[in-house]
């Protein structure tokens, strides 16, 4: 239609009718199809040779059809990859259901696929059509097949295009209809096909005429034109059938038909008591009683949940009965409760018997729902069926002219704008909220007082003012809205009673009791909150919920428009009403439609999708390098299309202009197609003629083969009647020879058998003997064995607790002897004089290294003084030989004049000449001389830096030394103070102070065997008391006395006292005898160094191993004692492990361990003694045994316990500092020297293996220099891959070596160092490669090695800031050289323009060559610049120190939280490391 040339309604309409007289029914409108209802049956537009036309064929291509939007729905699902739905709308009789089975039957064929048990999906999805019709569709005015429920059908298809599920939703059913009909409507189409069912059904159902029932004959329309009800009562039948409905849910299904018809015929007359009422008379008690019986329930309560009402008050329970009116109501509501209940029964049983897939990627959705209505009195029906209407026609205007402009406008392409008719405004006066129609109405419904007129003049109040909203002049109940489709009054008596939706709760219990499973199920219990509760629901909310779902899901698909037309009200052919036909297009918006389809561009894609799809068409235009824009614009003037447009990320095409470019598309392949046709088909018959010619062959062959065959056959016939005659003589013989033969077996069989039996009975009675004997045997041994043991073990303990008695008796005795304090005291003063004497020998020691370093620094300066001199002259004496040289030849003349020939001028002249000879031979000399001078100058240099390299070296020993004699004097001093604090102690208590002492058994931890000691005392100073751990032992007993009697003072406790507690732990120690310490803790010891030799891994980025050691060092007070071998142990282990230097992955492991382990000690120890501290803070210190015991433990005995036994298990910032012995300290230093040795493996491993490729990378190959210079346009990416493929080998080192530090949690800060060295590595590599080899400083060779840098440059980025730290920046001096290499035009430029234009800041250079005159200027500046220069060479060297200390560790790397860290399994379930669990605060 829209290419017409007059496009206006006339033309419209003619074209119309010229085509419906035609019964051309269908019209395209752009990519809308127009369906007019011829109101007869067209079989030849729809059988299975009009669907395999449509297969396939582009749009437009054939004349319209509705198969064709069927088509391409399904085609752009299956090339796009994208839902699709296809709505079809219309008024009431415009052929919207036919319509829809069409679409269904197409997309069925298209998607047809096998189902379960025999039934196909799409025989399931087409049959559910008859079921639906005959229980949601009814006679209306407008229509014979009128849809009273709307139905959304999703077809849902996999990846290969199948059918492979599907899902039905339907909408708002008119519940009504059950009861009332209007003349000359009729009922649902299930009650008259049950009427004319076969006769044993209907004598089953007690059925007659449809007259005899209330609920059919309140209209004169029982039958329909053309329709046999018989036979669509069997086809339903059979259409359930293949639904998957079952014979008994078949039964069960018209059982509760026929029980709602009999339902209606039950009528009420006026009881004796007021407001009372009865069954009417026998008929009515029949009709009862048949009710009863098809709903299996009792007649009794039927009758009373239809007369009767139970009200439930918190007193008591009130029966009401209902009025004769009140009893039809209740009636007419019990009716259409069950019939909507089986309605919805019959939805979820097609969904669930055709089933979903719930993979599916795809679908195709078609919505059947009710057309616009306006009758004479319309409903709450109508006013939800004009709403959903209403919200589809929004749907359309938004995708047919909203998105249609917003698009063009988007794109910036040439477009005017149309206007057309939005009906937002009446969408907002039904569904607004809170002052929408539906919200007024639910607001209404919720008030029990409220009435129709009451709703009504809400209405009118709140809308007074809204143009779409009129109030009727003559009416008080009445109300108009004006729809797109004209004006609707609508009548508000009934609204509030058809907005409510619920159940009575007679009616509720009534069929709940049901003895018929079906009908029970129709009405399941309910809740118990439920049925109590008395909340509203909305039927028009709901469906408003249900209407908001379905746009949602329709705007998430691809739509098609199909508008069906009605083309007149008398439902007969032939007949075509201009008027009414006008009206149906313009509310529709088909006239927009088409001016919009005509000026606009109904088909548009995006460059890419343009390309992919017709690139084919211009090979050329794909080869080249074009944008996509200009790409699309060059095939489509190739194509010679005219018209279309091109926007931002589109191309739009006007009408007809796609299917043109899928014509040509078409061509082309088909060519493509016929060519390989051609020469498959050259082959297959190839392939014949070969074939052929064989079986001739073959032919030829057989007929010779069969007269020789015959002559055989005679010679064969003589020589098998001999060898026949042959075998049946043997045969006869062999016969009776096997008869003899199986006789003599069978007989020695038996006999055999019966050996065997005999011997096997005797072996088995033999072994089971035997087995009773060990048996016993075994008991008895046992049994001694136990008695045995359980003697010694007592014979044991009694001689154990006679030598425990003596060992306690000895240690009484020898507790008594005052000469342990003594020892104790002797050894602490012959401590601190080794201490003292050990620091007057570091102090000397410094002395002279300091005396040493002074003469030799004085001994350098003055050579160097020399050597400056010495230069300094032989600059001197140049200079002067230069300028007397240069005075020499200005006074020489500058021109010979012609002159006679004097003997004289001419001796002058010679002399001259001599002179100047001899001038230059002096000058020769003072050159060499200097140039003897520079030398000496550079072997000074060399020698004045080698000592200062000594000089720094002696001044790092210089540094260590002061270090460790500080460490001594904090060691000595933090003795002298702890001996201080210990007398200050002993002397300040009073002789009167009294000391007790008790033990406290700690029972939160069994695993501890040790008992706590609560020292107490009492003296002028106050009360005191403070806990220690105590096993039993006496020395700790006495250790404790000694804090107390340091002095003379010998009475201030009691031993009486300490050999009581001490006796308190003997009886538990002779019933538990264990093991020495030593033993235990050499146990213990082993297991660690056995559980550390293995790869623990990492808990939390932490390493296990290093948390582990450092626990258990901590826990033993290793770090405390003075000799001790679990460090050498731990240094072996380390050391054994990285025996091998290639395993990088064992190097990154015991780097991350050392460098936590040696975090945590830095934290963690401390030297001995406080030198550094105040006198006053180290009075307050805990650095004595009596400060850490009497500090922080004045509380219960029970958390001081907790407190010391998780000690070192808390945060790394809140532990405690150790004071460290010498074995620790040297640990730490040994652990050190470890970690450098690891690190400078895990570097020295790295630059082997870079190192030959660096010499690869300095020049680039001979093969793809040319590309290099031509310029990097023209260079092939193959190329390109191949020039850095050394490089990127260098990359990949890098990050095989990051990838394994990372894994194994190696800091950040190391693996920084590892790389800035590396780098620097690679610097010095390539700048003294570029020094050495002059063939490799050329422009080509400076591009190859600058798109090297370049590589290491994006890994560097990649590998982030953190683990690559300054690593770029260590290549400043070949990225300067490089450079300077690229630079174009080099002799035009000045040494300025060099310096500060491509090389800023330079340092070092190599391609600058004499020529140029620059060479001393840069040499100065790179003197001048260069701090670390100590020679003229430009050398530069390797730095292979390790740039990191102890130091730098501790203040880099983040504090380690070792508390959550759980131990290995192999030492998990040892109890000696039950201090390594995470224990709860």
């Amino acid at each position: 239609m829209t290419k017409l040339s007059y496009l206006h309604e006339p033309g419209v309409l003619h074209n119309l009718a010229a085509r419906y007289e035609l019964n051309e029914i269908y019209t395209y409108t752009g990519n809308i199809l127009i369906a007019i209802n011829p109101f007869q049956r067209l079989p030849h537009m729809y059988d299975t040779h009009m669907m395999e036309q449509y297969k396939g064929a582009a749009f437009g291509e054939l004349s319209p059809h509705v198969f064709a939007v069927a088509d391409a729905a399904y085609r752009q699902m299956i090339n796009e990859g994208k839902s699709n739905s296809i709505l079809v709308s219309g008024e009431s009789g415009a052929g919207k259901t036919e319509t829809t089975k069409m679409l269904m039957r197409y997309l069925a064929y298209m998607g047809g696929r096998s189902g379960v048990e025999g039934r196909t999906v799409e025989q399931q999805v087409l049959e559910s059509n008859p079921v639906l019709e005959a229980f949601g569709n009814a006679k209306t005015v407008r229509n014979n097949n009128s849809s009273r429920f709307g139905k959304f059908v999703e077809i849902q298809f996999d990846k290969n295009g199948r059918i492979s599920g599907a899902a039905i939703r339907t909408y708002l059913l008119e519940r009504s209809r059950v009861c009332q009909v209007s003349d000359p409507e009729r009922n649902y189409h299930c009650f008259y096909l049950l009427c004319a069912a076969p006769l044993e059904e209907r004598e089953r159902y007690k059925l007659e005429n449809p007259k005899s029932f209330h609920y059919l004959n309140q209209t004169n329309c029982y039958e329909l034109d053309g329709v046999n009800d018989a036979e669509e009562y069997l086809a339903t039948r059979r259409a359930m059938d293949i639904v998957g409905i079952s014979e008994e849910e078949q039964e069960a299904i018209f059982m509760v038909v026929a029980a709602i018809l009999h339902l209606g015929n039950i009528e009420f007359a006026k009881g004796g008591e007021i407001d009372s009422s009865v069954i009417k008379d026998q008929k009515s008690r029949f009709h009862l009683n048949m009710t009863a019986e098809l709903l299996k329930c009792d007649a009794k309560s039927l009758e009373d949940a239809l007369i009767q009402r139970v009200m439930v008050t918190p007193e008591e329970v009130i029966t009401r009965t209902l009025d004769p009116l009140a009893a039809i109501l209740s009636r007419d509501a019990l009716a259409k409760t069950i019939y909507s209940r089986l309605f919805d029964w019959l939805v979820d049983k097609i969904n669930n018997s055709i089933g979903q897939d719930p993979n599916s990627k795809s679908l195709i959705g078609v919505l059947d729902i009710y057309g616009f209505e306006s009758f004479k009195f319309n409903s709450f029906e109508q006013f939800c069926i004009n709403f959903t209407n209403e919200k589809l026609q929004q749907h359309f205007n938004q995708h047919v002219f909203k998105m249609e402009q917003e698009e063009y406008t988007k794109e910036e392409i040439n477009w005017s704008y149309i206007e057309f008719v939005d009906n937002q405004d009446v969408l907002d006066l039904i569904e607004k909220k809170p002052g929408g129609i539906i919200a007024l109405l639910d607001e209404a419904c919720m008030f029990p007082k409220s009435t129709h007129e009451t709703f009504a003049q809400k209405l009118y109040q709140t809308f007074k003012t809204n143009k779409r909203f009129i109030k009727p002049k003559l009416s008080r109940t009445s109300f108009t809205i004006s729809h797109y489709a004209g004006e609707v009054v609508y009548l508000a008596d009934q609204f509030l009673d058809k907005n409510k939706d619920y159940v009575v709760a007679e009616h509720q219990d009534l069929l709940t009791a049901s003895k018929c499973p079906f009908v029970a199920g129709l009405f399941p219990p309910l809740p118990e909150e439920s049925s109590k509760s008395s909340k509203f629901s909305s039927i028009g909310s709901r469906f408003k919920l249900q209407l908001q779902s379905l746009m949602e899901t329709l705007s998430s698909t691809e739509p098609h428009y199909i508008r069906c037309v009605k083309p007149n009200n008398l439902l007969k052919p032939a007949i075509f009403e201009n008027a009414n036909i006008i009206q149906q297009l313009r509310c529709g918006g088909v006239l927009e439609a088409i001016r919009i389809s005509c000026a606009g561009y109904p088909t548009r894609r995006t460059f890419y999708e343009l390309l992919l799809r017709f690139g084919l068409l211009a090979p050329e235009v794909l080869e080249g390098n074009h944008d996509d824009k200009v790409a699309c614009q060059m095939i489509l003037d190739k194509m010679g299309l005219k018209g279309y447009q091109i926007g931002k990320t589109k191309v739009f095409l006007r009408a007809g202009q796609m299917a043109e470019l899928d014509a040509r598309r078409t061509e082309v392949l088909g060519n493509a197609a016929r060519t390989i046709q051609r020469q498959v088909r050259t082959y297959i018959a190839r392939k014949e003629f070969i074939s052929l010619r064989r079986a001739a062959f073959h032919l030829q062959s057989h007929c010779r083969g069969v007269s020789a065959r015959k002559l055989y056959e005679g010679l064969r016939q003589e020589a098998a009647a001999s060898k026949i005659q042959k075998n049946f003589r043997r045969y006869t013989a062999r016969k009776a020879y096997l008869t003899l033969c199986l006789s003599a077996i069978s007989l020695q069989t038996g006999l055999r058998a019966m050996t065997a039996r005999n011997v096997f009975r005797f072996r088995k009675q033999t072994k089971a003997a035997i087995i009773i004997q060990a048996k016993l045997r075994h008991h008895i041994a046992y049994s001694y064995y136990k008695r045995l043991q359980k003697a010694a073990l007592v014979s044991q303990c009694g001689w154990r607790q006679r030598v425990a008695r003596r060992e306690l008796r000895k240690l009484k005795m020898a507790a008594k002897e005052t000469g342990a304090l003594k020892e104790a005291k002797d050894k602490l003063e012959k401590r601190v004089e080794e201490l003292t004497w050990r620091l007057q020998l570091e102090k000397r020691l410094r002395t002279d290294m300091e005396e040493e370093k002074a003469q030799e620094i004085t001994k350098l300066q003055d050579t160097l003084r020399e050597m400056q001199i010495q230069v300094d002259e032989a600059n001197a004496r140049v200079i002067k030989e230069r300028e007397e040289a240069q005075k020499a030849i200005e006074e020489a003349p500058p021109i010979i004049k012609e002159t006679p020939v004097i003997v004289q001028d001419t001796e002058k002249v010679e002399s001259l000449t001599a002179e100047v000879e001899s001038l230059k031979a002096l000058l020769l000399s003072e050159r060499q001389a200097a140039e003897e001078a520079r030398k000496a100058h550079a072997d000074g240099e060399a020698r004045s830096t080698e000592l200062a390299k000594k000089l720094e070296d002696a001044e790092k020993k210089m540094d260590q030394l002061q270090e460790s004699v500080q460490r001594l004097e904090e060691k000595l001093s933090n003795s002298e103070s702890e001996n201080q604090v210990l007398r200050q102690q002993a002397l300040t208590m009073s002789p009167t102070r009294e000391i007790f002492v008790c033990t406290t058994k700690i029972n939160d931890y069994p695993e501890n065997s040790c008992e706590w000691a609560c020292c107490k005392w009492r003296g002028e100073g106050g009360i005191g008391e403070f806990f220690f751990p105590f096993d039993g032992s006496t020395t700790v007993m006495y250790s404790v006395y000694g804090l107390f009697l340091n002095s003379s003072s010998v009475g201030l406790i009691s031993q009486d006292m300490i050999l009581a507690v001490s006796n308190a732990r003997e009886p538990e120690s002779e019933e538990k005898p264990q093991k020495s310490l030593n033993e235990k803790q050499q146990e213990n010891q082993d297991l660690l160094i056995k559980c550390v030799s293995q790869n623990l891994g990492f808990s939390g980025g932490k390493p296990v191993a290093a948390c582990v050691i450092y626990k258990c060092l901590l826990h033993w007070r290793s770090f405390e004692v003075e000799r001790t071998t679990v460090f050498d142990r731990i240094i072996q282990t380390i050391a054994s492990a990285i025996e091998v230097p290639d395993n990088n992955d064992v190097l990154a492991y015991w780097l991350s361990n050392s460098s936590t382990l040696l975090l945590l000690l830095q934290h963690t120890l401390k030297a001995s003694g406080a030198a550094s501290l105040t006198p006053q803070r180290r009075r307050t210190s805990s650095a004595s045994l009596f400060g850490r015991m009497s500090q922080g433990l004045r509380a219960s005995p029970q958390s001081t316990g907790l407190s010391y036994l998780n000690r070192g298990l808390s945060r790394l910032d809140d532990l405690r500092q150790v004071e460290a012995k010498y074995p620790a300290l040297l640990f730490k230093q040994q652990l050190t020297a470890f970690l450098e040795k690891i690190y400078g493996m895990i570097r020295d491993n790295l630059k082997k293996e870079i190192s030959p490729l660096l010499g690869l990378c300095i020049q680039a190959p001979r093969t793809s220099r040319a590309s290099l210079v031509k310029g990097r346009a023209q260079a092939n990416a193959f190329a390109q891959q191949a020039l850095i493929a050394h490089w990127q080998s260098i990359v990949k080192s890098l990050n095989s070596y990051l990838k394994t530090m990372k894994e194994n949690n190696v800091p950040p800060f190391l693996v920084r160092k590892v790389f800035t060295q590396i780098f620097s590595f690679i610097n010095v590599q390539l700048f003294n490669s570029l020094l050495l080899r002059r063939e490799c400083c050329s422009f080509s060779n400076g591009e190859y090695v600058k798109a090297g840098l370049a590589e290491l440059e994006q890994w560097c980025d990649e590998a982030t800031e953190e683990f690559a730290g300054s690593a770029w920046d260590e290549l400043k001096h070949i990225r300067q050289a490089v450079g300077f290499l690229v630079i174009h035009q080099k002799p035009k430029k000045t040494l300025n323009e060099i310096t500060k234009g491509a090389l800023p800041g330079a340092e070092h250079t190599a391609a600058v060559q004499d020529q140029y005159h620059v060479i001393s200027s840069m040499r100065v500046m790179m003197t001048e610049d260069s701090n670390n220069a100590v020679s003229s060479s430009f050398l530069l060297d390797d730095d292979s120190s390790i740039p990191f200390s102890v130091d730098d560790i501790s203040k880099s790397m983040q504090q380690v939280d070792i508390a959550d860290i759980d131990p290995p399994s192999l030492i998990r379930e040892n109890s000696g490391f039950g201090f390594l669990l995470p224990r709860s605060e």
